[in-house]
Formats: C-alpha cells, structure tokens, sequence
C-alpha cells in the first residue's frame, strides 16, 4: 500500500560484529535489554532492524502479512524471483524452464545443487507437493490460490523436472508468487493451517529456527545456500509498537535499521552523523475500504457492514469526498504521489489514471448533492438518513498506534461530516483489525496492499473466488467485491500473453475498479528507512541503486547485508552463482539482475525480534502497512 518516489540509492547503515542479543520483554528498559544480550552468550554478526508491523503467521500457506512474507522469502525458494536491477522474473529453485507451443504445459528444470537447511536434497518432488497440496485442500489455498485456480495436474516426472498443465493459457507462470516447502517435513502435518514447528527446515539464505511470542523470531544462515551464505550471521527484526521507540533505538545505536519512518522523523535524522536514509518509490498503496456487503465464496452474507453502503452512488460520493492532495502534503509530509489508478505508479506500464469524464474529482459540494440526488435527506442534526430512515453512521475501522491511520482519520471523518455522514473511528490492535476486516465486521477500513510487478496477484484480491470461506479461510479478499465483468476481465487477462494486450485489459479492470468504488485509493507513500552507517557498508536495493532495502519482492536486500570494513556491496546481477563485487552507489542505474552467490561468511542466524506483535496461525488479513 504505498508507493514511494524514487530516492536516495546508496549503500546504506546497519549492523556489524556484535554480540548476538536476546530480545528482552515487552516494557524492558535499554539496560536491562543490554544485560539481556550480555547473558545470552552468543558471538556474531549482528544485525538488528527496528519494524512496526506485526507477523500474521509463519505458515507459508497462510500468511498474507508484509512482515510474515519477507520473512518467508528469506525462508524459501520460490520457481522464480524477481531480480534485483529489473524486477523481472529469473531462475531461482528451477534455473530454466519452457512452456508448450499451446501454453498449457509448463516443464520446469530443478537445480541439481541444492538442500534444504537439514542437509536433504531440494528435488522436483517438493514442489509437486506443495502444488498438488493447494489443488487438494482449500485451505492451503488460503495465501496464494490465485495462482493455481486454472490448474490441471502437477506431476514431478523425475527429480528435477516438473510438469504443470494449465485448463487455460496463463500469463504468470513464470512468476509463481509460492514458497515451496519440504515434503518430508509438511507432509507429515496434519493441519495445513497450524503454527510451524521449529526449527523450520527451509531452502532460502535464512531459516526460522526458534519464536518467542512478542519477543522474537531468530532464523539462522543456511549453510546450504546455493548462492552462498550470507555474511551477516543474524538478524533480529525488533516489533515497536510506534515508531517512535524505533527511530529512538536507531538513534542510540540499539538498532541498526528501520522501516517504515514517519515524514517527520526522515527530516530530523538528516542531522544525524551516523545515520544514513533511503528515500524510495515502492509497490505499495494505501486505500479506504468501503463494505459493499461482505460474503462468502458461496454468497452467504457475513459480518455486520452497514447495509446503506451496497448503494455504488453512496460509496461513489464518499470516495469523491476523499482529498489524495491532502493527505500527500499533511499526512504524508510530500513523501508519495497522489492517488490515481489501483496499480502503483512503480508499475508505470500497468498503472492506470482516470482521464476526461472518469476522474473523480475531491469535491464536498459534487459530493453532496450526489447524496442529494440519490435520496439520503439531512435529519435536523445535519446527518443523512439512510433509504430506511436510520442515520448514516458509519464505523471506521483503523490501526492504533499507526501514523497514517491516526492522521487520515480525522481527516475522513471532518470530509463526511462535511456531507453528512457521521464517522466514529475505531482503533484497534493489528490482530483485531486483522479478524474484523476478514469477517467482514466493518463499514470502512484504513487498508492496502503490496503490488508485485505483474499485477495479477492483486488483481485477483478483487475478485468473486478471493473470498473466504465461513471459517476465514479459501482465499484472500480485500473488499469483498464480487462483480462478474470484473471477474470476466480477469479471466481475460490472466491467460493473455500479449503483453500490450495485458495490459489495455488490466486498466480496464482498473477504470471499472474504480467505477464500483469498494476502495478508494488514498496515495502511494515513499518508503522511507535510515541506517547505522557507521555499522555496515550498504545493503542491495530494488531496483539496484534506487530501490528498497527491506521489503523487497525478493530477498536481495539482507542477502547482501555488507558489515563495515566488508565491501563492497555485492550487485546480482543475473550471473546464476555470483554476484559482483560492486558497491550500490557505484551501479545506481544499472539493470542488473542477480542469480547470485554473495562472497562472505558460511553461517550464520537471522532474528526477527517481536517485542509486541502476536504470531496468530489463522490471522491472515492484516490492512493498512501489514498487508503484502
């Protein structure tokens, strides 16, 4: 949900040899937390990164979160990645693949080369399991079963070939967004939807080997690592409740990298001697879910959405009701864009913007009278009534201790007072907005999504299959929208191959998206992030030079995580093994991709330290910063 302008590349701050720390408890003060780090005994490199959003689970077939998936990036090979200078897709677990002259069966070429953190072999059969699992049982479907709707079979022929036969043409085989698990490890769970045991055996740079709940995740290096390990031997993700504590711990040397800051904080570190900041356009936006009368995948309603809100012309006036400009200069501080299309502008070949007679202009007096014209009368109290004669009170649901949710709210509620609609706004807990929002128990929501460069994952959110079952589980939605030419288009796009074609049928969708105005697109922010430069040497950015450090769509950035004294900053550039011995500052600009072996240390753990956030293994849909 946010997309960021373009910034600063450079190799940037974070974390060196220290001694490797044990995450205090929630409330503990820097000193004990230091003579927490000095009893654990444990000596490495170091890296700790101060984050404020939470992990939904760790179950690679449910989690949806930005936090639980750029973890599980680190944790898993997927077919494909993207690289790292193009953000195009490239080998990864298969090193090639090719499809049939009628594009319904796919071969994909397994590496040789690699094991899983226990020392077994990764082999075309793990894959073929953890395919055929979502094809089997809807509840691995939960996370990624857009992917796999149009499936026929997945058949490992040997070890290292894989065969997938599509019932139609589909354009993203190539970029299969799923994180392939073992099978002799998953096979033996009995539910697909329970908290992992650890330690998690695992293909990527890093696997989880121990959680402590609101306290810490700690993964350690793979040894194993086809690319090579990486050179940093842990990493701890530190939960904050605000961002405030973080940039605080940033400041006193107890992290060493942080994401997201708030516009304010940017501009007060830029003094700081030690500190180094990234300002970057992102894949993310940020958005206002309207309810249009949430549903099962059956059409069973559910949840407790305000009913007056299933009328598009009462939504269509709130989302005309809505200033973008506004919120990029106040909320924002100038760091994003203004709200245009549901792809972001990163995406410039997809990103679609309202033109002529479509554009929806911020205007209370266009938007009242709409309200006028469709029938909801003031009361004498200035509030609307709704076509039952009830008053238009609506809930906003937002995130507590959130800094776009706790400024955009008064906002919103001050613009639909305006037009005489009441708002009380609700703040709740990552975990209960997360529970809310999927039982549809809201009548507006402070949301968003992450975007991946080929927008059919996102796509797919607005879709009649994406929503879930009466457990919460199936499927994925966002705004509970279920419109059959919207899903017609979708269809239509998802096995175009065209690209030019594509991408006329994605703005389509887009234009039409927006037209039913479920959600209401408030902006794309900057990913704005700072660095203990005094502690490392840089970290790869996506794209090379100008691009993200954290929350990458791969995991380029903490791959190539470079200690002081250890550079260069290693660049991927798409060689299937190496990476150049290149500093970011030096390659910003450059198309590299990477495929590559990071020269450094064999060894090595990753921490995601959580001092607050709750590890829930059916929690899936978080809004807001949370979702991926």
């Amino acid at each position: 949900m946010r997309s960021r302008l373009l910034a600063l590349g450079v190799t940037l701050a974070a974390s060196a040899l220290v001694t490797v720390p044990f995450a205090a408890p929630v409330g503990a003060t820097p000193a004990s937390a230091r003579a927490a780090e000095a009893a654990s005994g444990q000596d490495g490199k170091l890296l700790r990164i101060g984050v404020s959003r939470e992990v939904d689970t760790l179950n690679p077939f449910m989690s949806i979160t930005l936090m639980g998936t750029s973890i599980l990036r680190y944790q898993f090979e997927f077919l494909t990645t993207y690289s790292q200078g193009s953000m195009t897709p490239e080998g990864a677990l298969a090193e090639k693949w090719e499809t049939s002259e009628d594009k319904l069966t796919w071969t994909y070429h397994i590496r040789k080369d690699m094991k899983w953190s226990d020392g077994k072999p990764v082999t075309a059969k793990d894959a073929a399991w953890t395919f055929q699992k979502m094809l089997d049982d809807e509840v691995a479907r939960t996370a990624n079963g857009s992917y796999v709707q149009q499936w026929e079979s997945v058949t490992a022929t040997d070890d290292w070939t894989l065969k997938i036969k599509t019932k139609v043409p589909q354009a993203t085989m190539d970029a299969l967004d799923i994180p392939i698990v073992p099978e002799h490890v998953w096979s033996k769970v009995s539910d697909i939807s329970a908290t992992p045991e650890l330690p998690m055996v695992g293909n990527g740079p890093y696997y989880i080997t121990e959680f402590k709940e609101a306290q810490f995740t700690k993964m350690k290096a793979n040894k194993n690592y086809w690319r090579g390990a990486p050179k940093v031997d842990e990493i701890h993700f530190i939960y904050y409740s605000n961002s405030d504590a973080a940039v605080s711990a940033l400041q006193s040397g107890e992290v060493d990298l942080i994401n997201p800051l708030t516009p304010t904080q940017f501009d007060a570190l830029q003094s700081e001697p030690d500190i180094a900041l990234n300002n970057a356009q992102n894949r993310r936006f940020n958005e206002l879910l309207i309810n249009p009368g949430a549903a099962t995948s059956d059409g069973t309603a559910i949840g407790n959405g305000n009913p007056a809100l299933k009328d598009v012309k009462l939504r269509q006036a709130i989302a005309r009701a809505i200033d973008s400009k506004t919120l990029v200069e106040k909320v924002w501080g100038g760091y994003a864009t203004e709200a245009a299309g549901y792809i972001p502008p990163m995406f410039k070949d997809f990103a679609w913007e309202p033109t002529g007679d479509q554009v929806r202009k911020f205007d209370l007096g266009a938007a009242s009278k709409a309200l006028d014209d469709a029938g909801y009368k003031k009361g004498s109290d200035g509030i609307r009534l709704d076509k039952q004669g009830k008053p238009l009170v609506l809930r906003l649901l937002s995130h507590a201790e959130r800094d776009v949710d706790e400024n955009a709210g008064p906002f919103i509620k001050g613009w639909l007072k305006e037009i005489g609609i009441e708002v009380t706004i609700q703040p709740k807990s990552d975990n209960q907005v997360n529970e809310e929002t999927t039982r549809g128990e809201y009548d507006l929501a402070i949301s968003g999504w992450s975007a991946n460069p080929d927008p059919d994952y996102v796509l797919s959110l607005q879709t009649c299959a994406s929503r879930p079952n009466a457990d919460g589980t199936g499927a994925t939605p966002d705004s509970f929208l279920c419109n059959e030419e919207y899903d017609d288009l979708y269809a239509k796009q998802l096995s175009e191959f065209d690209r030019n074609k594509r991408i006329d049928i994605v703005k389509e969708m887009q234009a039409l998206l927006y037209d039913q105005a479920t959600l209401v697109i408030f902006g794309y922010d900057n990913a704005l992030e700072a660095f203990r430069k005094d502690k490392f040497e840089g970290f790869p950015q996506q794209p090379t030079g100008s691009g993200v450090i954290m929350f990458q769509q791969s995991y380029w950035g903490l791959l190539g995580a470079t200690p002081k004294g250890e550079g260069p900053v290693p660049v991927y550039d798409g060689s299937q093994g190496t990476a150049s011995g290149e500093d970011t500052t030096d390659a910003a600009g450059e198309d590299s991709s990477n495929t590559g072996l990071i020269l450094g240390i064999v060894g090595g753990v990753i921490v995601v330290v959580l001092v607050v956030g709750l590890l829930v293994a059916r929690g899936r849909r978080k809004t807001a910063d949370d979702r991926e």
